[in-house]
């Protein structure tokens, strides 16, 4: 062999036990069905850069809200553009387009979560677990830095974070409240042609 094959099938090698080496490190969590396994998979992703997984462990309701969100930006924006007149509906579409246009929850997550800090205050936060305490659907995870992180058991037995449901909940309602002024609006902006 030359040195060229040698150095590809070395390259080869590392690059097969790289994805070996990550392998084995998720599946050496404990199950996402335990708070421990949901907690260590956030903070394993956020490592890595990727907050869109982390998606994955919120609580149920944090994940509806973020689909809300969209939603409603999406029927607001497409009722902007057919019955607003300018310069209103270039301003309001562009306002509701990251939202209105994300392919689904988890970019809704992704963007509040850059926007608002909640990735920097979680990588931050996390450590290793010193404790863990479940009570009934409610657990608490409590970290060796002592940050306590709530979690919620969700409907497909995953354990949820809980931590920015209220937010995603309240951007949710501001979202329906915002598609119903809309709506009436565009009504009016009807009614006046």
């Amino acid at each position: 062999m030359n040195r060229r094959s040698l150095l590809v099938s070395g390259l080869a090698l590392l690059a097969v036990g790289g994805v070996g080496v990550s392998l084995w490190a998720a599946s050496r969590f404990p199950p996402d069905t335990t708070p421990e396994g949901a907690y260590l998979r956030i903070a394993f992703n956020l490592a890595r850069g990727d907050a869109r997984t982390c998606f994955a462990y919120l609580e149920d309701r944090a994940q509806h809200a973020a689909y809300s969100i969209r939603e409603y930006r999406q029927k607001a924006s497409e009722r902007i553009t057919a019955t607003y007149p300018e310069p209103e509906r270039t301003r309001l579409v562009e306002a509701y387009r990251t939202h209105a246009t994300a392919e689904d929850g988890a970019d809704v997550w992704v963007d509040l979560a850059t926007k608002r800090g909640w990735i920097g205050r979680l990588r931050r936060d996390l450590s290793g677990i010193a404790k863990v305490e479940i009570v009934g659907e409610r657990a608490t995870v409590e970290t060796a830095r002592g940050t306590r992180y709530g979690f919620r058991k969700r409907e497909n037995g995953i354990w949820g974070l809980s931590l920015f449901t209220a937010e995603l909940v309240a951007e949710a309602e501001r979202a329906a409240r915002d598609w119903d002024i809309v709506e009436r609006a565009a009504k009016d902006y009807e009614r006046g042609r």
